[in-house]
Parts: C-alpha cells; structure tokens; sequence
C-alpha cells in the first residue's frame, strides 16, 4: 500500500561529526579534526553542513558526534546561532550505520515518517541552491519508502571514491542498478564516458520507518544495540549520551556495506552542485582560486618559479615555495608538511608513525579548545611550561588541583576571578597571583570580554593529566 504523501513536510538534518581527517594533517588533528576547519571559506566545514541544512526545508539538525569533539560541536553552533533538535555523543567509535539508526530512531518518536538527510560534516558543496534542488526532488520517492541518494556528477576518472550505477530512466530520479568499490583509473575513466555513473558521496534520504525496517531486515543486531543504547542513554548537560554498554556492541560498518548495498528501493538523484569531500590536500588546492600558475595557498605564503603547487600557513610564520613544482607545503605552529601532491594521500602514514611513537603533534595543535576557553603552549624547557590562557566570558574553568607543579597566573587582558583555597581574590591586567602545588583552584571570567592570561608552570611533571577536579561546570568531574 502507498503511503500518505506529507509534501510540506520538512526534514532532519542528520549530521555525521565524528570523522578524524587524517589526511588533512598537520592541520587536522584528533582533537580538532577536519569538519572544525576553515578549509574553504571563513566558517568550519561543520558550519558550512549546517547553515546549508537550515531554513525552510529543514527542521532543528540532530548531530552524532563522538565524544571527545562535543564542545566544538556546541561551540561552533552557538556561534551560527543554531539550537539543535539533539546533540548525541558516540561513546566509542562506530561508522555511519550504527549512526544513521541511532538519528531515525531518535526521529520516530514524534514521528515515523519524519524525513532524514544523512550529512557528513566534513564535505564541501559550493551550489547551495542546487544542492536542495536535488533534495526536494528526491523527497517523494523518499516519502514512499526508497532510501535516495545523491549521486556527484563525475568531472575526471577519480580513483578514490565509489560509484553508482543508475539504470535508464526518465526524471530527476533515477532507479539504483549497483554500487562499485573504488575502481582502477581504466575502469574509472570507462565510468565517466558512459554518462551512466556517478561518484557516491555518502549523502542519503530517508523516512525513519524505512530505515528502521530496512535495520530490522539487513542487520538486527545493529539495530538492538541502538534501541539499547537509547533506552540507557542519559542526558549530560545539552548533550543525549549513548550508553558505552550497550552501543559498542554495534558492529562498525558504514551505512552503505550493512544497508544501502542490500536494500531493494534505492534511487539516485544525480548532483552537480560544485561538491568534494576535501579527502586530501591535493583535493584542497582542485577547489582552491589558482593563481595564473596554478599555485594556489593560504596564510602568509608565496611561490616564486613554482607551478600547481598548494601551501598553507596556519600560524607557521612566512612559507616560501621557490622553483618547486606540484608540492605541497603545511606549517602550522608545531608541524610542517612536505609531499608532492601525487603522495598526498600518503599523509595518513605519516600520522601512522607518529602515532607509533606517541607523538602529542597527532592529537593536539598547540592551541587546545576546552569548553571555557582554549591555551596554548608558548615554551616548553625542563621542570616549567608557558601558556597563553584565554577564557570566555562567564566562564569558568573547574575546581582543581596538581601534584606535581604550582603555577603562576598573570593577566594581561580582561578580569578575573581567581580561587584559592578559602580565599577568593579578583585580578584585573598587570596582577598576578601564586597558586602553590596541591592548593585546590578555580578562576572566573566574570566579565563582558575574553580575558587573557599567561601562565607560568613549574615543577617535577607538567603533563594535562595531573589535574584532579573536585567541581565542573562542563561535567567533567567524578560523579560523586
């Protein structure tokens, strides 16, 4: 039987957030992946993926972020203005299916037939009103039980990234007639000339019911665990998170192996909307403006005698490309890449090796975000650290204590409000104050603008896990 058709209904934007952007490193970090970047634009990738899914077409987005990541999340919406419908935080890492049954069956409890659109937040799509062309035009098969996808219409042979098969047909939506693994560049270039297929770029629509069902058939096992992991969820502060119990019990599969492969009623409406997943640095300088040599870059860079070439500075002083042709050149504060764009997809061993040496330069750039705030490490000798402390205003950072070192605070911008103990003092610019090892403290931004600090560490182990909280706004204390 056909289902009701609700043509003016709008959809939820299911937004997938727990990539690592291994490939985009020394800019992308585990602690700041990929999606929380300004690769293309002055907003984050995670920005851009929201503010495309706004408006009249869309309802409140529901993110799956991983746990880690929950306060970029939060921050980097706050920014835009946007409430979401739900923030869910993945305990443990799973791929997209675990994610894709968690948001519909979050969105079947008002309403089964809600529409979803499954979103990666880390791509890139330059036609935004082309981009929701093709989502309405897929809104009536998805409404009558298909999962639609958006097939990227294909502009060269790529080697890394899947295809779709559509069958012949008539309309804006076409029938689905297989899915093909990343080919070989002769199988690839044989794709792109018969016009039949297009590049898969993770996108899909979908009621609820029909995800549902199609977890109930394709992978049941996958489907307990979510309904497990939502009846034990808890709330923690704006953030539904998953039981850890429950949810790593999913299998970690992607959406497009546990479901869209086997399932029947799949559609495809083709996409050109200027669209890349922005999967290596190479993929950066396509989408990037070129220069009349083809070089193209960011930050404080230049190219003298040097062609098709990309380089990026993000706090990594002057970069200089001189006769050098087809490189690509990374600085950050703490790292620096050099490839050449035909090895940049090798960039993810690169990272492999210094996560064999457990090398802090993979999690952390020396600018680390915190819910109050962020640092960031200024010198680093042997028994004392420098930061740069930079705190919100109203904020305020946890009840805390070290074992191991004491710590100078002195503020050049902005007031504070500092605890110590049972004393409680406020520092304004030019003061300081001395908190002794093993002294339990807290400051306070109780002001209207950011307020910033240097702080002095010394002492016999300056590591960030010598800290025992007593109280936290963020919830990161013990439970008592």
């Amino acid at each position: 039987m056909q289902r009701a058709l609700t043509r003016t209904q709008t959809i939820c934007p299911l937004i997938l957030s727990g990539g690592s952007g291994k490939r985009l490193w020394p800019l992308s970090r585990q602690a700041n992946p990929k999606q929380f970047l300004s690769l293309a634009g002055k907003n984050s990738l995670f920005q851009e993926t929201i503010t495309r899914s706004s408006g009249g077409l869309y309802a409140r987005p529901l993110v799956v972020a991983n746990d880690t990541h929950r306060f970029l999340v939060a921050e980097q919406m706050r920014e835009l203005g946007v409430e979401p419908q739900s923030i869910v935080l993945e305990p443990v890492g799973r791929s997209s299916a675990p994610a894709a049954i968690i948001g519909a069956l979050l969105a079947a409890r008002e309403d089964v037939d809600r529409l979803l659109i499954l979103l990666p937040s880390d791509h890139i799509i330059e036609n935004a009103a082309a981009f929701n062309r093709a989502v309405q035009q897929g809104m009536v098969a998805a409404q009558q039980g298909a999962i639609v996808t958006f097939g990227i219409k294909p502009d060269r042979p790529h080697t890394g990234y899947g295809y779709i098969e559509v069958a012949p047909g008539e309309g804006p939506v076409l029938p689905v007639s297989r899915f093909v693994e990343k080919p070989d560049e002769v199988r690839a270039r044989e794709y792109v000339d018969s016009g039949r297929y297009f590049w898969n770029g993770g996108i899909f629509l979908f009621s609820a019911r029909t995800m549902i069902e199609a977890a109930e058939k394709h992978c049941p096992a996958i489907l307990a665990a979510c309904v497990d992991s939502i009846a034990n969820a808890s709330n923690d502060l704006d953030f539904l998170r998953l039981s850890e119990k429950h949810f790593a019990k999913c299998e970690n599969i992607s959406i497009d192996y546990a479901i869209i492969e086997k399932f029947a009623n799949i559609r495809c409406v083709p996409l050109d909307a200027g669209w890349s997943d922005l999967g290596s640095w190479t993929e950066i300088w396509e989408t990037a403006k070129k220069d009349s040599d083809g070089n193209a870059g960011r930050g404080d860079v230049r190219f003298l005698k040097s062609s098709g070439s990309y380089a990026h500075s993000d706090g990594g002083g002057a970069v200089s490309i001189n006769g050098l042709d087809d490189i690509i050149v990374v600085a950050t504060r703490d790292a620096v890449l050099v490839t050449s764009k035909a090895e940049a997809q090798g960039v993810k061993d690169v990272v492999a090796s210094f996560e064999a040496e457990g090398r802090a330069e993979v999690v952390f750039h020396n600018r680390v975000h915190r819910p109050w705030g962020w640092y960031e490490r200024l010198a680093l000798g042997e028994r004392y650290q420098v930061k740069c402390i930079m705190v919100k205003p109203g904020a305020i950072l946890s009840l805390q204590s070290h074992y191991h070192r004491s710590e100078h605070w002195v503020v050049v911008t902005g007031t504070v409000e500092v605890t110590k103990d049972d004393e409680i003092i406020m520092l304004a610019e030019n003061q300081s104050t001395f908190v002794p090892l093993g002294s339990k403290h807290r400051m306070r931004n109780p002001g209207k603008i950011p307020a910033f600090l240097i702080e002095v560490q010394s002492g016999s182990y300056l590591g960030e896990d010598d800290i025992v909280r007593y109280e936290d706004a963020y919830g990161r204390a013990p439970k008592a």
